[in-house]
């Protein structure tokens, strides 16, 4: 569909459509990224609905705060693509949409009878976000995968967690987070190019290789060296001062102390001032080469206070510092809250959620509201009207056959 068919919904990307057939993670959060910098986002959920609503142990009304984490801003339509009906209507979204984004596994759609070649044909401007655990290619891409799966066979699990210890997962789900964030780089990047051509393309986002992308410079050490770099711990592969350390009554920190500038700031807060001439420590080389006795020694001043002590001392002698925070510390810091990086979502009927906001801010076209996640299905009729340009009559008729199901769900008794 050319570009600027439509009318804009504000936001840089107002205008643009995306027919969202994503669910848990990766996908949905790929398309609240481009719902939140203005698309219209179609999200297409089975009868069922999206898994992730489901997902305890924290619920407003029926919905997870897990699902209302990751689907702001979107419009939700039931299609029971199992029906002819269904895979039909599907079709006729994709038609006039600039964006398909899926994420089921190689093959899948495919034996629905939701073929990308097929699709491209109707609609030449298509692109098509494929996001999957291993990719569309490769002896492994019919394989099941997990975030927790692709940071282990990555690599990058095996580096996370103290020496000697057993490796541990990323608190933070980079597998699925990584692969929205770039195939939404990948499909804006297509979209560029579509204003060239005129033609849209096949993007083919695998989680495995977007954690292997972000091995960057250890994969770099290890392709040049052939020594495995282990777990990384607290600290870093080649400067000493880049690391973590505990302080008193069980609060932590962790420092970058980088440049020579910075080392002698470090002693002199610390009031070790003698390693500044100790001959073990003079050069970084040096304090790496001694950085067990160097670790120890520090660890040692910093548990004499508590992190709240140390950093306001070591941000004023210019040595880059920042406390180790729980999240209770964290989503009030100031620095945060006054980014607009909490969102207070209501709904208009008495359920309300906070997430944490958007990170691009945009001088000129910013989305300011913010859509409360859809109820499953609450957008169908819309859909069919507004979008597939249906009578009432032809609307009713895939209701009453199963294809779409126009539903709203009712506030349950989960709570959280």
């Amino acid at each position: 569909m050319p570009d600027g068919q439509r009318d804009g919904s504000g936001g840089p990307l107002g205008g643009l459509r995306v027919l969202d057939l994503t669910q848990f993670l990766a996908g949905p959060y790929a398309t609240m990224i481009l719902a939140d910098l203005g698309a219209e986002v179609l999200k297409v959920e089975a009868p069922a609905g999206d898994w992730s609503r489901a997902l305890p142990p924290n619920f407003v009304g029926d919905d997870s705060c897990y699902y209302l984490s990751v689907n702001r801003n979107k419009k939700s339509i039931v299609v029971d693509m199992k029906t002819t009906e269904g895979l039909d209507l599907v079709k006729n979204l994709a038609d006039r949409s600039d964006f398909l984004f899926e994420n089921f596994r190689p093959g899948v759609l495919d034996r629905l009878g939701l073929a990308y070649d097929d699709l491209s044909r109707r609609n030449p401007g298509l692109i098509w976000a494929s996001i999957s655990g291993f990719g569309q290619t490769g002896p492994d891409r019919s394989r099941p995968a997990y975030d927790m799966i692709v940071q282990a066979i990555s690599g990058g699990m095996g580096m996370t967690g103290e020496a000697g210890r057993s490796a541990v997962r990323s608190g933070i789900p980079i597998g699925d987070l990584s692969a929205g964030m770039f195939s939404v780089i990948g499909a804006l990047a297509a979209l560029e190019e579509r204003r060239r051509s005129g033609k849209g393309q096949y993007i083919d986002v695998s989680m495995l290789d977007c954690q292997v992308s972000m091995l960057c410079y250890q994969a770099a050490y290890y392709l040049h060296s052939g020594k495995n770099p282990g777990r990384q711990g607290w600290g870093h592969d080649s400067i000493p001062t880049y690391r973590g350390f505990d302080c008193a009554n069980g609060t932590s920190l962790v420092i970058t102390a980088n440049t020579e500038r910075m080392w002698q700031g470090l002693c002199d807060v610390l009031g070790l001032e003698r390693l500044k001439e100790d001959p073990r420590f003079v050069r970084n080389e040096d304090r790496y080469t001694n950085r067990n006795l160097l670790w120890s020694l520090l660890e040692e001043a910093f548990a004499g206070h508590e992190a709240d002590h140390w950093v306001p001392r070591l941000l004023e002698a210019g040595i880059p510092v920042g406390e180790v925070n729980t999240l209770e510390k964290a989503l009030s810091n100031p620095q945060i809250t006054e980014r607009d990086m909490i969102l207070d979502l209501d709904d208009g009927a008495g359920r309300a959620v906070r997430v944490v906001g958007n990170p691009v801010k945009t001088s000129r076209s910013a989305v300011d509201r913010h859509g409360y996640p859809p109820a499953l299905g609450a957008d169908t009729a819309e859909i069919l009207r507004d979008v597939l340009e249906l009578d009432e009559d032809a609307a009713a008729r895939l209701i009453e056959s199963g294809a779409v199901r126009a539903q709203i769900r009712e506030s349950g008794n989960k709570e959280g």
